[in-house]
């Protein structure tokens, strides 16, 4: 978990120590005659309050970052991993890392083609589509990283926002 703006320095820090604990888990499994692909980052965002991002600071944004395992991983697996990490590697904020069980239920998706700083007209769309159908938001704001904006163009990038509903 953390506070500021996506791509600040806490963000691709934790971003640095989340990804090789992944990999390792991976490389645990692996060994196990369990292999799996390490998908994508994703995260979860909010602000204090009942208030919209889009008004306050990104500095006030909280977020958490996410990157999905199969069912088959343990807590041992990430702690071993997280071990590893942290010997090998010198990465403390590996120590961070937690291993929990997320269910968000009924969700409406959008695909968000574009910069991250366009987000806010998808984002209106979602909520007019919420509107519409007489749904609720019911939880955080979740958002799936499908490009890799060190290597896409903003106009590419993609992003799948996602919303629990009610």
């Amino acid at each position: 978990m953390g506070t500021g703006e996506p791509g600040g320095k806490e963000f691709s820090q934790k971003v640095e120590a989340l990804y090789p604990v992944a990999y390792g888990v991976k490389k645990i499994c692996k060994a196990g005659n369990n292999d799996f692909a390490v998908p994508k980052l994703e995260g979860l965002w909010w602000v204090d309050g009942n208030r919209d991002a889009r008004d306050i600071s990104r500095n006030e944004w909280q977020w958490k970052l996410l990157i999905r395992v199969p069912e088959f991983v343990t807590q041992g697996d990430v702690t071993a991993a997280k071990k590893e990490v942290i010997k090998k590697k010198k990465l403390a904020l590996a120590q961070e890392i937690h291993f929990e069980r997320l269910e968000n239920g009924r969700c409406v998706h959008l695909l968000h083609v574009g910069p991250y700083s366009d987000e806010p007209r998808s984002i209106d769309l979602m909520r007019e589509f919420l509107k519409t159908n007489g749904l609720k938001a019911s939880g955080l704001h979740h958002e799936i990283y499908l490009s890799d904006p060190r290597k896409t163009a903003p106009q590419k990038m993609k992003t799948v926002l996602r919303q629990p509903v009610q």
